[in-house]
């Protein structure tokens, strides 16, 4: 396949971008910076702003399907996730590029209180919160969009698997909680659902934990 991965030299994008070269496929990796980028040599790396339609749809020219794997840090009033989905879409369709796979996060939507009692009394209501306010917006304009899209929601990243079971859930239970994921398990799930078309129309909340 011919994947764009957006946020392709990020800490997830570097993950998906290291395991699609290793499963064949031709990867180009947006970056927002100058490099060098220490990606593999065979990855087309395109500097472009994530903002910008006309830009995101040069690059998605020949693409089979875009993966969403930008990240933001930042305190107050977050706008950078609907701002960067609205363009991608926008250059979708341009581009005729149909198939997306978004990457959210734990706290958007109905996974919001089911991240474990670090993550949710502490990391969420100080660090995270307005992130996912916006997240919640990009969400919203992906479900209302016409393409083949999953979303992705991770649970907290993690340096290690967790020893609980991992889970991949569509519909998320009072008591659930998936405490801990790593960024190479993100990677393959990511790169699964744009191989295989899996969850389609479907956000999957995903990690190690207990399901309700």
């Amino acid at each position: 396949m011919k994947l764009l991965v957006l946020g392709g030299t990020g800490r997830i994008g570097r993950e998906i971008v290291a395991q699609g070269v290793a499963r064949g496929h031709h990867i180009t990796a947006q970056s927002r910076g100058e490099g060098p980028h220490g990606l593999p040599p065979s990855v087309a790396v395109v500097r472009a702003d994530p903002s910008d339609p006309a830009a995101l749809a040069g690059a998605l020219a020949g693409q089979d399907a875009v993966i969403y794997a930008l990240g933001f840090r930042g305190r107050g009033e977050v706008s950078f996730f609907s701002a960067t989905t609205k363009a991608l879409l926008a250059a979708m369709h341009t581009s005729g590029v149909r198939r997306l796979i978004a990457i959210t996060g734990i706290g958007a939507g109905d996974t919001k209180g089911h991240g474990g009692f670090v993550y949710d009394r502490l990391i969420y209501p100080l660090f995270t919160k307005n992130l996912y306010a916006d997240k919640d917006r990009q969400e919203a304009l992906i479900r209302a969009s016409r393409f083949d899209w999953t979303m992705l929601r991770p649970a907290p990243f993690k340096t290690r698997p967790g020893n609980e079971p991992f889970q991949i859930l569509t519909a998320v239970a009072p008591g659930t909680r998936l405490s801990s994921v790593t960024p190479a398990e993100v990677a393959s799930l990511a790169l699964d659902c744009a191989e295989r078309g899996l969850h389609q129309h479907q956000a999957a909340f995903f990690g190690h934990g207990v399901a309700a």
